[in-house]
């Protein structure tokens, strides 16, 4: 029963109510001081200690030690007195046996705090939440081999304030270390401790990558499937958004606004001082625009495509257009309020200020209701067969709308194809990329040259089938 007390002198056992006391004393004989290493047998006084032990037929044990306070002999020795210390059976300044200390251990690595208070109750171990997490903090961790595949990413403590950097087994997804922030000097001096590494993960953060060909000239880095592809999916939400004067015939038409007749004015006078030699910063100083902004008319060819396709917002009209087309069909000259009266009767929950809007538009007669860019987008990223009919037939019909939409959507599927890691896949990108340049689309042609800037870990990427996908998952769960 009392195996683990083995280098105590049990002096006797005391029963309370669900609980037991044993009385214990330390044996007699010399012990080592602790400050000079010198045996001394000599007792200076006694003192006593209440301790837990591992509890016996689920009541609790606790020893009541009397324990002896020693002289040392050396009078050169900083220490006068000292308390003698059991060791293996009870640490200094415990009041919890090695092996209690042990068991909870053991149940608090698995379930923290309040879930392990729970348990060791229900074994006799009395003990708070507070103090199973201050237990958990001074279990020492695990020593693990550096893995061979890491992944690392960045994640805020505090959002645009504070970050740091996570480190994970790529290949099982356990954590390997986190380090205080994000910087590349950081990370460089972590991955020259662990020379280990063969093979680094990362989004397309530079300073890691700048990080890792210091460090590990030698390692591959292989670049985040995910990232590229959203970064591939920004760029064509830019380029249908650029195109929306196009696909936008299909649905409703276009009307021509204040916003349309300005994009035209600056089109046009951005393009008259380019004619005559001006540069594009001294076109932002004349023209009081911002920089970026006179780049992007720079880079159109014709202003009709920077004018937007009109947005429409679903409205509590949509369900009755069906019948207001077939009664505009019979009669064109049928009074508004005609109409709002029936549809009244119909359900319609609106105003007529709402239903006249509606018909200004000409939304009625439209063969589909409007679709915003990024929904088109989004048809155009979604693979085709978890398309719904009209969701393609709205898609095929935006595509044969212009040359550069049919040439876009060809070439978002060609990349969507590159994402199986496969080899070869290198060699592939390369012909994307001049298929791609060789297309009027200027969005698309900025994307080619990110790729280009961090080409070496885009074809590891998308010939190996190592990912960063576990990295951000972590990520993921922590927020």
């Amino acid at each position: 029963m009392f195996s683990g007390l083995s280098a105590l002198v049990i002096d006797g056992v005391d029963e309370d109510a669900g609980s037991l006391a044993v009385r214990a004393s330390t044996p007699p004989g010399p012990v080592v001081c602790p400050g000079c290493a010198a045996q001394t047998g000599r007792v200076h006084g006694y003192f006593h200690r209440q301790i837990a032990d591992m509890p016996v037929g689920g009541r609790r044990v606790l020893i009541r030690l009397r324990a002896r306070r020693m002289r040392c002999p050396s009078l050169e020795c900083p220490r006068q007195t000292f308390r003698e210390q059991l060791a293996g059976v009870i640490e200094r300044y415990q009041r919890r046996t090695v092996r209690l200390t042990r068991q909870v251990g053991g149940v608090v690595r698995e379930l923290a705090g309040r879930a392990g208070s729970r348990v060791l109750a229900g074994f006799g171990v009395a003990l708070s939440r507070q103090t199973a997490l201050r237990a958990l903090l001074k279990l020492p961790l695990p020593a693990s081999a550096t893995p061979r595949v890491i992944g690392v990413d960045d994640f805020a403590l505090r959002k645009r304030q504070r970050y740091a950097t996570v480190i994970v087994n790529a290949e099982n997804g356990e954590r390997v270390d986190v380090l205080a922030d994000r910087r590349a000097e950081t990370l460089e001096t972590w991955l020259r401790e662990h020379t280990d590494v063969e093979v680094v993960c990362r989004d397309g953060s530079g300073a890691y990558a700048e990080a890792i060909r210091r460090a590990l000239p030698d390692a591959v880095q292989v670049g985040d499937r995910w990232h590229i592809w959203h970064n591939l999916a920004e760029a064509v939400i830019k380029e249908v958004a650029a195109h929306s004067s196009c696909w936008g015939k299909t649905g409703p038409p276009p009307r021509e606004g204040i916003q349309a007749q300005t994009t035209r004015e600056r089109w046009q006078q951005v393009h008259d001082l380019l004619d005559v030699g001006v540069g594009l910063l001294e076109c932002a100083r004349r023209l009081n625009l911002a920089l970026n902004t006179v780049k992007r008319y720079a880079r159109i060819g014709e202003p009709e495509r920077l004018v937007r396709a009109p947005k429409y917002r679903p409205t509590l009209v949509d369900p009755y257009r069906e019948h207001l087309r077939r009664r505009r069909e019979v009669d064109p000259a049928v009074p508004v309020q005609h109409l709002f009266a029936e549809i009244k009767q119909l359900g319609y929950l609106g105003s007529l200020n709402l239903l006249y809007r509606y018909i200004t538009q000409g939304r009625v007669e439209s063969d589909r209701p409007a679709i915003s860019p990024r929904r088109l987008a989004r048809y155009l990223l979604t693979r085709p067969d978890r398309l719904k009919d009209h969701q393609r037939e709205r898609l095929d019909a935006a595509v044969a709308a212009c040359p550069e939409m049919t040439a876009l959507a060809g070439l978002v599927g060609d990349f969507a194809a590159l994402l199986a890691p496969t080899a070869g896949n290198d060699m592939r990108l390369t012909g994307w990329i001049d298929q791609a340049r060789a297309e009027d689309l200027p969005h698309l042609h900025a994307f080619t040259r990110g790729l280009e800037l961090d080409r070496h870990a885009v074809n590891a990427a998308l010939t190996y089938s190592f990912h960063n996908g576990r990295t951000e998952g972590i990520n993921t769960r922590r927020r």
